[in-house]
């Protein structure tokens, strides 16, 4: 009892820091997106602030969206979760239909719903974080024999193929990668967790060097200098940009690598140009950011663990690791450490689809945090009603909350 006091009320003491966390992203999010954009915006669009209003729009959106979500209750949630995941693989086949789906540079991954876009893949991210957290919870005490830790992967298998063929392999890898996390921790066996994420990666390596653009993009990625004005372009460009903000950058709207020289500089490379503007201070401000919010993520993990939420549990974990796994990989590709993959950084980067989601899942969080502070929650909840759960537990929360001690 003494553990769980403990726990929550530490939780307490830190409740402002995720939504700062998170304000302060959007905030340095359309700074930047108004920087970015501006040159692009005007000679497209012929007007300077296209790209601003938009993301302003989506903002919008998002706040509505994160303000309907927060006022869902977890049990919910839960109980929701197999629809959640039929209604993203039907968003994830219509936009496989001629027709229905939009298509750009040879990608099918957008619905258009009149002048508005939706991207089915940033949807399913949402609702396969809410439906795993579910279906893990549930399954929990199944997991440790192979024919029920295959159930699991054979959905994650399904939506992988459906996202494959639009062709989206950043979000496969980023989808994957979290619901794998998740089912370590729900308490599926070493052997077999370290069996899938080897089949896993021989599967996307193999994918990657049968196609030939992939290919030719882990070639670039390895010598960009080698084709700097064909397939390197983009990466040396925004190599160029990190190099140019030096420590303090080059100051707020003096980029020059925004001229029409990075591809998606509000976008997918924003990373590149705030680096340019703001140098590597500003670069480190925003790493740690993210790191702030992933580890005040992983107490709300802690904390749901205490309580024996762990519904709660694996939901914060996967948010977690979906945020702090798509930070880490746009920030990569735009630094040169990974291969180009098309992923926009969370609540910074212009893009309508992603930043609602992300509002959507920091609202998701909001609510689980809100609800550690009652004691009485999991009753209310229906989500403490399980008492024995073999689940790992990364925060070293202590062996008599996982046997519900604490409870």
């Amino acid at each position: 009892m003494s553990e769980m006091k403990a726990a929550v009320a530490d939780e307490k003491n830190l409740d402002w820091l995720l939504p700062f966390c998170v304000l302060a992203l959007v905030s340095i999010g359309v700074v930047m997106v108004a920087s970015a954009s501006i040159a692009y915006a005007v000679d497209v669009y012929g007007d300077s602030w296209f790209f601003l209003k938009r993301h302003l729009m989506y903002l919008g959106v998002g706040a509505v969206a994160a303000l309907i979500v927060s006022q869902v209750p977890l049990s919910v949630w839960s109980r929701l979760s197999w629809p959640l995941l039929l209604f993203s693989c039907l968003l994830l086949m219509a936009v496989l239909v001629p027709g229905i789906g939009r298509e750009v540079n040879g990608s099918r991954r957008w619905l258009a719903l009149g002048s508005i876009t939706v991207q089915p893949a940033e949807v399913a991210k949402f609702c396969l974080l809410v439906f795993f957290a579910s279906f893990l919870t549930r399954r929990n005490q199944q997991l440790r024999h192979w024919s029920s830790f295959m159930v699991p992967v054979v959905i994650l298998g399904v939506v992988a193929v459906l996202l494959l063929l639009q062709p989206d392999f950043g979000s496969v890898v980023v989808i994957s990668g979290t619901v794998l996390a998740m089912v370590f921790l729900a308490g599926a066996r070493l052997p077999h967790t370290f069996l899938l994420v080897g089949a896993a990666a021989s599967g996307l390596a193999l994918m990657a060097l049968v196609s030939p653009y992939r290919l030719q993009r882990l070639m670039t990625f390895l010598d960009p200098w080698g084709d700097q004005f064909a397939s390197g372009y983009q990466l040396t460009q925004s190599l160029i940009a990190f190099g140019r903000g030096e420590w303090v950058g080059v100051g707020l709207g003096n980029s020059v690598q925004k001229l029409f020289y990075l591809p998606e500089a509000h976008t997918d490379f924003i990373f590149a140009i705030l680096s340019e503007e703001w140098g590597m201070v500003g670069g480190l401000v925003v790493i740690a950011l993210f790191a702030a919010l992933t580890w005040s993520l992983l107490r709300l993990v802690r904390g749901a663990l205490a309580q024996q939420k762990y519904f709660a549990a694996l939901l914060a974990f996967g948010i977690a690791v979906l945020l702090a796994g798509q930070a880490f990989v746009n920030m990569g590709v735009a630094s040169g450490l990974l291969p180009t993959k098309g992923l926009t950084l969370p609540f910074v980067s212009s893009g309508g689809s992603s930043l609602v989601v992300c509002c959507a899942l920091f609202a998701l969080a909001l609510r689980l945090q809100s609800e550690l502070k009652d004691k009485s929650s999991s009753e209310k909840s229906g989500l403490g009603t399980i008492r024995q759960l073999p689940i790992f537990n990364p925060l070293q929360v202590g062996d008599r909350a996982l046997k519900g001690e604490a409870a």
